[in-house]
């Protein structure tokens, strides 16, 4: 936080002048009136007054303005990026939220209530009452293939998606496999087709019948939408070209993990794979 803001903090850990969980009371009603519209209709697209946010474009507005929408004081915060607790955008998060809300918060995600996570599930099963909240940049699957906003909730109205049924058809027919390195699109209920925000196919498959909540916000586009607990949620694929998960060789090179996601780090002749989620991976190695 900035100097200034810094000028501002009370002795008990609040910040003067400012509304709990930063936002006004009427901003927070309007983003959980449309999570409300989200998840009764799961995938569906809905569309909310969007605030500005203290935070730099694409550091996830949209998701920031979910977690201060529904945290409340007796929640347990987790925030990571990428699988990681310890990067800039994760350790910034987590400040505004844990300074504006004081709440406490974790690195472990069997500990926390609410988790706000950008590009990733954690790895540990989640549970009952746990919230998941997304950080979606581009909140619609059929920007690939109808890059107008009117002729995609169009197409989501007819359910009309036979465009990016055609798109996967072609990158078999061209590459042997889809294109989607992430964010690969997931039907919702036999209806809505959504984006699950740019996670990797590793975790699409964790998102169907989930125990947990999902909620996914895109704050420039103005939208959220959710998928509650114990909801249908099948990637798109062929019956003749099932869809497959990333696999690895080898497995973590520090904890020895063969059934994660790993990442490459230290991209040169000695780069190795770890794993992505990193209080996992430091967990197994205490033990």
């Amino acid at each position: 936080m900035s100097a200034r803001l810094g000028e501002l903090v009370h002795r008990n850990g609040g910040l003067a002048g400012y509304n709990y969980a930063y936002m006004d009371e009427s901003a927070k009603r309007e983003v959980r009136r449309g999570l409300l519209k989200a998840i009764s209709l799961p995938g569906h697209q809905v569309p909310f007054a969007s605030r500005e946010m203290p935070v730099a474009r694409g550091w996830g507005s949209g998701g920031l303005q979910i977690t201060l929408s529904v945290i409340e004081p007796s929640d347990t915060v987790k925030v990571f990026d990428q699988g990681s607790d310890a990067s800039m955008n994760a350790i910034a998060l987590r400040d505004l939220i844990s300074r504006t809300c004081e709440v406490p918060t974790t690195t472990d995600p069997r500990e926390a209530t609410l988790i706000q996570t950008r590009h990733r599930i954690p790895e540990d099963p989640l549970v009952e009452g746990q919230v998941m909240v997304f950080q979606v940049p581009i909140a619609d699957p059929l920007r690939r293939v109808a890059p107008r906003m009117t002729v995609s909730r169009r197409l989501h109205a007819e359910r009309d998606y036979s465009a990016i049924w055609l798109y996967l058809y072609e990158d078999h027919a061209r590459l042997g496999r889809s294109s989607f390195a992430s964010a690969h699109p997931v039907e919702v209920e036999d209806r809505y087709i959504m984006t699950p925000s740019p996670i990797p196919r590793h975790d699409c498959p964790r998102l169907n019948d989930a125990p947990f909540i999902s909620l996914f916000g895109a704050g420039r586009e103005a939208i959220v939408y959710a998928v509650p607990p114990y909801t249908k949620v099948r990637p798109l694929s062929f019956e003749d070209r099932p869809f497959e998960i990333e696999r690895f060789a080898t497995g973590c090179a520090l904890c020895g993990a063969t059934d994660t996601y790993l990442t490459e780090v230290d991209g040169d002749a000695n780069a190795q794979l770890v794993c992505s989620d990193t209080d996992r991976c430091a967990r197994r190695r205490t033990r």
